[in-house]
């Protein structure tokens, strides 16, 4: 499941009527793929009443972007995912459950102001539910309008959409220690190239990239849980955190060597946490390195 980019190749209508009445029977928690932002994480964490960063090392994966699906198999679904605690459970932190959840089978993407959903799985022309639970084809269709309200989807799109900005915020810290730094200036060509090698990398690979200490302050980041209930407050505040714990590492950085790696690891930040919002991690590196050359990086 991914809210970000949209795979299907049409928008949806809102008034568009669909089957998109729920069997509960638990297919969609087993083999599919859920990305989560630092902000999800920690609502599942409080749902759970578990430490973030507890919760981070039980249900996820990739340093708490993905939750794990290793659990029990069912032949024509896959594995469970770790949160899903069978039949007649269902997921264990149903009330928060993130995002994509919400909003399978469906898929939203964003370009700028512009929203759009669509069928989720790339390449989607019909909703995938069918394909495991043929039986909601049967049942009350809902406009695509209504099914995105029912499943409460406004709170989770506020954090996505403000992770988002965050990313962009990353990536222009390693704009700021590649030139303002005049980094760029000595013909250092390090730097794009760790850009990259970085977009060019698994999510493993990048996850490795990144130290533990900033692993953890995108992940678990350690903001008042009370913030929870205000997506973009909760986000306002780890960027706040992040961008401080930036200036304190990289403010007296004076060699080319230091400087290059500073500018490597916000790029790292920034692809990583741009995973965790579905965006495409080799884009954003071509986007952000064309860029670069355009104002004369090497």
């Amino acid at each position: 499941m991914s809210s970000q980019p949209l795979s299907a190749p049409r928008s949806l209508a809102p008034s568009e009527r669909l089957a998109l009445t729920c069997t509960r029977a638990g297919a969609c928690c087993h083999g599919n793929a859920v990305w989560l932002n630092p902000w999800e994480l920690a609502r599942l964490a409080v749902a759970l009443e578990l430490p973030p960063a507890a919760f981070r090392d039980r249900y996820t994966e990739l340093g708490g972007i993905r939750l794990a699906f290793d659990g029990p198999v069912v032949a024509a679904w896959g594995a469970a995912c770790r949160l899903y605690g069978g039949a007649a459970l269902g997921c264990r932190a149903h009330a928060a459950r993130p995002l994509a959840c919400r909003l399978y089978p469906l898929a939203r993407a964003r370009a700028g102001d512009a929203v759009a959903y669509g069928f989720a799985g790339r390449g989607a022309t019909a909703l995938p539910c069918h394909a495991t639970c043929p039986e909601v084809a049967a049942l009350p269709e809902l406009t695509v309008g209504d099914y995105l309200a029912e499943q409460g989807v406004a709170a989770g799109e506020e954090a996505q959409d403000a992770y988002l900005a965050v990313v962009e915020a990353l990536a222009d810290g390693a704009f700021v220690l590649l030139f303002d730094s005049g980094l760029a200036a000595t013909g250092d060509r390090a730097t794009l190239r760790g850009w990259r090698a970085l977009g060019a990398a698994s999510a493993e690979a990048r996850l490795d990239a990144i130290p533990a200490e900033w692993r953890d302050r995108l992940a678990v980041p350690g903001v008042d849980p009370a913030l929870i209930a205000t997506p973009s407050a909760f986000v306002a505040a780890h960027e706040a955190l992040i961008q401080a714990a930036a200036q304190a590492a990289f403010a007296r950085l004076d060699s080319a060597a230091a400087l290059s790696a500073a500018s490597t690891l916000m790029m790292a930040l920034a692809l990583h946490l741009g995973r965790a919002v579905g965006a495409d991690p080799a884009a954003l590196s071509a986007r952000w390195t064309a860029r670069a050359r355009e104002l004369g990086a090497r």
